[in-house]
């Protein structure tokens, strides 16, 4: 592929990062652990308008209700986290305006406030993009899933029998590039620098494949590049085209190196503040790298949106209106986070499943919620729906951070929601038995998985 100038981003699973970052001492970036509530192109769009309602003097009870969360957190956990600036959109099921509400400052010190209309890196929530353009294509009849990567990428024959479907559901056992010392060491010494997908791919090279579930964004890299050689078109086209156009995400945005400075004009300052980081990293914490390159993520994690877009997207994801009736099936069939062998859905016993770029939880108070944590060197964002009461809760943080509780503020906006009468509790079977939803605000998240 040509080097290109535009955007990208991802990282694995929280509870993975946490460990790597602290016992391996490696930086994982992409997508992260399923949260569980607990009780106790070139062408890209210029910005548009968003159908939402903000926390602006006379707001509703309820967003203010909701932006009190935001300010909380940044109250508690800002300065563990080095956070300076939050977002959040819900979207119910009964209307189709989002409530957005936003806290903090653009950057720490004296800066603009953030808006409803701010962007957020976000990260691995890209993935389920690359699995949706790659189930279009085979609805199509272009491809297939269980296609090999022999079949399309020829050049990589240690991996000649995976097929497309192991790259997305994470049972390949493709090493994951961003973990490899070489890709540390160059990322570091010129973070503006432009990764292609196949120099991204060389750093897992030339490794074996292992077996089992193993969370990798080389697989979704060498998806993105399945998708160009299938429509001999680029990945950005392609994902405006398909999706981004059609669904009327103005305020949703991708390119594969370093965005404009019209759309970075609108995203806030992020940082990256881990703990005990590898060597080349040193110098990085505490910084604002949220202008630096996002080649390193591409169709992994590369997008920039709202909170409000996000949660469009998800609506569209999760009821169906992207693809046909067997590709939705194929989108949200899971494999074991535990043993990487298929499973109908998560349950109490093995409670974290990984479809397609999606991932389900099992949760004793809400029942299986549809979640995922994306993040890159610094942003974080999560998104939860929850089929029980029908609401998409997204949340965006500027950080990158090893203590990490984004959990809690989802759960304290759920608890919110609930205690407004904005949505209502229904009864979810656990371990058996039906059980009542409860929900207090002084809920406390944490990462499953």
């Amino acid at each position: 592929m040509a080097e290109s100038k535009g955007p990208a981003g991802p990282i694995p699973r929280r509870r993975v990062w946490v460990a790597r970052a602290l016992v391996g001492g490696l930086v994982a970036i992409g997508a992260v652990a399923a949260v569980a509530v607990q009780l106790g192109p070139a062408s890209a769009q210029q910005p548009g308008p968003s159908n939402s309602t903000t926390a602006e003097p006379g707001s509703s009870a309820l967003t203010i209700a909701l932006r009190a969360d935001l300010d909380a957190y940044l109250r508690t956990q800002g300065p563990t986290e080095h956070v300076s600036a939050a977002g959040l959109s819900v979207s119910l099921p009964d209307r189709r305006s989002t409530i957005d509400v936003s806290a903090g400052t653009m950057r720490f010190g004296a800066s603009p406030p953030v808006l409803a209309s701010s962007l957020w890196q976000i990260g691995s929530n890209t993935k389920a993009f690359t699995s949706v353009l790659l189930l279009q294509l085979e609805a199509e009849h272009r491809l297939s899933i269980d296609d090999t990567v022999q079949k399309w990428l020829p050049q990589y024959p240690q991996w000649s029998d995976i097929t497309i479907k192991r790259l997305l559901n994470m049972t390949s056992g493709i090493p994951t590039y961003e973990e490899q010392p070489a890709f540390l060491t160059d990322y570091a010494a010129d973070p503006r620098r432009y990764f292609s997908d196949e120099r991204l791919v060389s750093y897992a090279m030339p490794a074996a494949p292992t077996t089992g579930y193993s969370y990798s964004n080389t697989g979704y890299i060498l998806a993105e590049m399945v998708i160009e050689k299938a429509t001999r078109d680029s990945y950005e086209h392609q994902l405006y085209s398909r999706i981004i156009q059609p669904l009327g995400l103005h305020n949703l945005y991708y390119s594969p190196h370093l965005y404009p400075a019209w759309v970075t004009a609108r995203e806030p300052a992020g940082y990256f503040f881990v703990d005990q980081p590898p060597p080349p990293f040193a110098d990085l914490v505490g910084r604002d790298v949220s202008r630096y390159t996002l080649s390193y993520a591409r169709g992994a994690g590369g997008i920039l949106a709202t909170t409000h877009d996000m949660t469009v997207w998800e609506r569209a994801l999760y009821g169906g209106r992207l693809l046909p009736a067997s590709q939705q099936a194929e989108l949200m069939s899971l494999v074991s986070e535990t043993t990487g062998q298929p499973i109908r859905e998560a349950s109490p016993s093995d409670p974290a499943g990984f479809g397609l770029g999606v991932q389900q939880v099992f949760n004793s108070t809400l029942g299986m919620i549809w979640t995922y944590e994306g993040g890159t060197f610094g942003f974080r964002t999560l998104h939860m729906y929850v089929p029980n009461s029908g609401v998409i809760i997204a949340v965006g943080l500027n950080s990158q951070s090893t203590q990490d509780r984004i959990g809690a503020l989802v759960a304290s906006a759920y608890g919110t929601l609930l205690s407004h009468g904005a949505i209502h509790a229904t009864p979810v079977p656990s371990a058996g038995s039906p059980r009542t939803v409860a929900v207090a605000a002084s809920w406390t998240g944490r990462w499953a998985g």
